[in-house]
């Protein structure tokens, strides 16, 4: 009998808890899969002590310090602890390769795709930041404004139109790759791991933003990524 395995996440002070797009991509992963886990909930001040607690392997800073975070996946049946949300992805491709994923060899693509998402959104994340850090506790707000600040140098502001326009430009330029393939997904008629990393974004985005603010996203490209959401979210046995 298949033993259970656990997803640790970030602690916020949402309903259910969840809000952070990377621990969410594996969440939808093992849904999409009906892998059986559990979530372990960890306040986000304590995730490098709690994380090397357990030997998870510690990531680089663009200083070149270490640094452990979430989301970790622990697999009792095979005795894996793997950390980064992509890695996460590949191991579960590989481990238990049924519904896949990464189809038709797509792995190297959509880690390309990975990237270059990444690139195009995260120049506009100072509002998503502030929000952030205003949905979780006190002690855990700053430490998420220390550490995220080495990467997004502060000050945040959450209504900068900047960013906003740096945000939306990004997402055109992913609705283009989307148009190219003419179909539901990224992949055309295919659903991938390339669907979830988009989702995961917009989902964050949903859970910490303003109503307004998540109204402005919901409008762009004739509304396309909160249909991306809710699909990816129905696909993956989580709507």
């Amino acid at each position: 009998m298949m033993q259970t395995l656990v997803l640790y996440d970030a602690l916020s002070n949402l309903p259910g808890n969840n809000f952070s797009a990377n621990p969410a991509k594996p969440r939808f992963v093992l849904s999409y899969k009906g892998l059986p886990f559990v979530t372990a909930w960890v306040e986000y001040s304590d995730i490098s002590i709690a994380m090397r607690a357990i030997g998870a392997k510690p990531n680089k800073r663009s200083d070149g310090s270490d640094f452990c975070t979430v989301p970790v996946l622990k697999d009792p049946n095979t005795g894996a602890l793997i950390s980064d949300s992509l890695e996460i992805a590949s191991y579960l491709e590989k481990t238990y390769p049924e519904k896949a994923i990464f189809p038709n060899n797509s792995e190297s693509l959509i880690r390309e795709f990975n990237s270059a998402h990444i690139r195009l959104i995260l120049p506009a994340f100072k509002s998503i930041f502030v929000r952030s850090a205003e949905i979780l506790s006190p002690a855990s707000a700053k430490f998420f404004i220390k550490v995220r600040s080495i990467d997004i140098p502060l000050p945040w502001d959450a209504t900068y139109d900047k960013d906003w326009a740096l945000l939306e430009k990004g997402f055109n330029t992913t609705y283009e790759w989307y148009q190219k393939t003419d179909g539901k997904w990224y992949m055309g008629d295919t659903f991938s791991y390339a669907d979830i990393i988009v989702a995961c974004y917009l989902l964050w985005f949903k859970r910490v933003l303003k109503e307004d603010e998540w109204v402005r996203i919901s409008s762009w490209n004739g509304g396309k990524w909160a249909q991306v959401l809710a699909d990816v979210e129905k696909e993956c046995g989580l709507a």
